[in-house]
């Protein structure tokens, strides 16, 4: 028999922006699908009224863009599946694999403590679960009641996770859980067997969080007659405090990361690395990722955000990129502080010289805001550099740069009027260079002084230079 074609998916839900450990799930999902030639599908989860937002879906949804995660189904939002849900509910009470219950919140509450009282495991009875012979309650009037799936009694819910190898549960750890609520919406674990059955869903990749979550829907899907996915289940990322890193718990969105001048191929190399490894290597490109990634080599342990090893692979990534691609982003970061400044052949060129000190982009910004808004030198840098025996050699330079011809403002012609100046004042290249970039820069390291001065505009430089 031919195998199945590989359809994965995500689905984040709406209650808040794309978590970090979402974002590595749809790495993995993507991967994986792409790896096999399959589909990647994108489902929002968006039964949680009362928290869902459409500021979370258009969040969820520009993450996806910036990462570069590409799906070929989607979004699919469960909202707009309410009728399938139903006719499936529907048929599962016809089948005696679901019933209704009128349970109300008091009776389980007491229901609860009496099991506690008697040293017992929580959970449902099963009191409205029909059985030969027995008699149910009475129906109360005006209750809507719920419907809760009749999950097995007994036996073993085992799969070989993709992560974690086996895993068995029993059948006496869980209860009939609730999959439809009396305003008609359904429940997580009964929506996402739908949802992942329609779909033709294979494989899903998920965080550990949702193994407990595991042997219900396997019994759903089962009970349903619907063929099982491969499950693999991903150790959770910690925060650099050793805590779970959660929505709830100080984790930032991943388009934040956007904002703070990470670009998405480190972000995706770095993500890669928090739970899958290909040998030892630590930077490579997404194709290698897709090349490499068979769903094997997935680590059963933890991993631990380390902020310093993010921006170490930024770093590369900088170093790595396209200068104009740096020049929008870079001209992005300005707007953002009020400083105009166009993404042409210049700004790229600013982005080339600079890009090997910086991490980020915001880096990057920080360096060339120099060239658009006024600088500031701190006292202390003008008073150790911009001394008595240096101002006539600046007002000499700045007198050679003003002359310079029409056309000729370039690092050679620059360089020239430097050495000129030293000739002329018997001055070494250090003092002249660290008041001219304390001056022109607004502090006192920087590349070769002659290639920064000479991104500058003319005027900027002469005017910078005008109160020596």
């Amino acid at each position: 028999m031919t195998q199945p074609t590989v359809r994965t998916r995500i689905a984040p839900s709406p209650t808040g922006f794309l978590h970090l450990g979402t974002a590595r799930t749809a790495l993995y999902s993507w991967a994986y699908a792409r790896h096999h030639g399959g589909q990647f599908v994108l489902r929002i989860e968006d039964t949680d009224v009362a928290r869902s937002t459409q500021d979370s879906v258009d969040q969820i949804l520009a993450s996806m863009r910036w990462l570069g995660l590409s799906y070929d189904e989607g979004p699919v939002y469960q909202m707009q599946r309410l009728a399938r849900y139903h006719a499936v509910v529907n048929q599962m009470l016809a089948a005696g694999t679901a019933y209704k219950c009128w349970c109300s919140p008091d009776e389980l509450d007491a229901m609860r403590e009496a099991q506690k009282a008697r040293g017992e495991k929580t959970g449902y009875d099963g009191r409205w679960r029909p059985a030969p012979g027995k008699v149910l309650p009475a129906v109360p009037d005006g209750v809507q009641p719920v419907v809760r799936f009749a999950n097995p009694p007994d036996g073993i819910v085992t799969w070989n996770d993709l992560v974690k190898g086996p895993i068995s549960i029993s059948n006496t750890e869980i209860d009939d859980l609730i999959i439809l609520r009396p305003d008609g919406v359904p429940t997580y674990n009964f929506a996402v067997v739908v949802d992942d059955w329609d779909m033709g869903i294979t494989h899903v990749f998920r965080g550990d969080e949702h193994i407990n979550n595991t042997p219900w829907q396997i019994n759903i899907f089962n009970a349903l007659g619907a063929p099982l996915p491969q499950f693999g289940h991903c150790p959770v990322i910690l925060g650099e405090d050793g805590q779970k890193l959660s929505k709830r718990r100080g984790a930032v969105s991943v388009t934040a990361y956007e904002e703070n001048g990470y670009l998405p191929e480190a972000m995706l190399n770095y993500l890669a690395r928090l739970g899958w490894s290909h040998g030892d290597e630590e930077l490579f490109s997404l194709d290698q990722m897709v090349a490499w990634f068979d769903g094997s080599h997935l680590s059963k342990s933890p991993a631990q955000w380390d902020a310093a090893k993010l921006s170490w692979v930024n770093a590369h990534y900088i170093k790595q990129a396209d200068d104009a691609r740096l020049a929008g982003l870079v001209a992005a970061q300005l707007a953002g502080r009020g400083v105009q400044a166009p993404a042409d052949a210049r700004l790229a060129a600013m982005c080339a010289l600079f890009k090997d000190r910086c991490n980020t982009t915001v880096d990057l910004a920080d360096w060339l805001q120099m060239y658009f808004a006024p600088v500031t030198p701190s006292a202390d840098d003008l008073a150790a550099h911009l001394t008595d025996a240096v101002r006539p050699a600046l007002v000499g330079l700045r007198d050679r740069l003003a002359n310079l011809a029409d056309g000729a403002w370039d690092k050679a012609a620059i360089a020239q009027a430097l050495k000129d100046t030293l000739a002329e004042h018997k001055l070494k290249m250090p003092q002249l260079a660290m008041p001219l970039r304390a001056l022109l820069c607004g502090r006192t390291q920087t590349p070769s002084v002659d290639a920064v001065v000479a991104l500058f505009e003319r005027r900027t430089v002469l005017e910078r230079l005008q109160h020596v």
